[in-house]
């Protein structure tokens, strides 16, 4: 008896402690570094659903968090738009733009950076610490999935990717329901949101899957060269 009390405990493995994802993130967020993502849009009215956009982009660290970030956003066809980020400063080009600037000038100068760039691209930022923890506090984990909602009000309060944008007073109580995936170092793999808006009576319901890969890796995001920015249309 005694000896096979010594075996059980000798074969019994120890349970290992669950990854903290906001330790991980931070211990990943060197200045230079960054990660990588790419997005699938959906969209809806309640009755007809269609695949509205992909995207794909990185985000790279500064000294204090998010200093810079790149996106494409491809509608299909020759139709994409590229949006690049640094500080405050954003910079647009692509077919979007195409015709509306000034001949010679493929880059619009705005000072939107900093902000998602519209509602079509993944309103939650598991890049930002603040962000994650509130995500991680709020919603249920079950292995390496979290689950739960916020509401674009209390993203804003965390989230400078949220909190830059205009999102509209009268959108604050927008739930965003949102799946994290986490990777075995506790790192985000993949998040899926999605909600709802309302306007005149018409449904708009935007799902986004989104991918994360290469947490920790060089990133180098540069602004436009000056000679082809303008900060006019035509």
């Amino acid at each position: 008896m005694v000896a096979c009390g010594v075996l059980a405990l000798v074969t019994v493995p120890a349970q290992a402690a669950p990854k903290d994802p906001v330790s991980a993130l931070k211990a990943v967020s060197a200045p230079g570094h960054g990660v990588r993502f790419t997005d699938t849009v959906t969209w809806s009215d309640g009755t007809d659903e269609r695949g509205a956009r992909d995207n794909k982009g990185a985000f790279m660290f500064g000294k204090k968090g998010i200093a810079a970030f790149d996106i494409t956003m491809d509608y299909g066809g020759d139709r994409k738009t590229r949006f690049i980020s640094i500080g405050k400063t954003g910079y647009y080009s692509g077919s979007l733009l195409d015709g509306m600037l000034p001949e010679g000038k493929t880059w619009y100068k705005t000072a939107g950076g900093g902000a998602v760039p519209d509602a079509w691209a993944q309103v939650v930022n598991p890049a930002e610490p603040r962000t994650l923890a509130a995500l991680i506090k709020k919603g249920a984990r079950k292995g390496n999935v979290v689950t739960g909602s916020i509401t674009l009000k209390e993203l804003k309060a965390v989230s400078a990717w949220i909190g830059a944008a205009n999102t509209g007073k009268e959108n604050e109580g927008v739930k965003v329901a949102y799946t994290l995936t986490l990777s075995s170092a506790g790192l985000v793999s993949r998040v899926r949101t999605s909600f709802t808006l309302s306007k005149d009576g018409e449904l708009n319901m935007v799902t986004v899957d989104s991918r994360y890969t290469g947490w920790g890796s060089k990133v180098s995001i540069k602004a436009p060269a000056p000679g082809s920015v303008t900060t006019e249309f035509r």
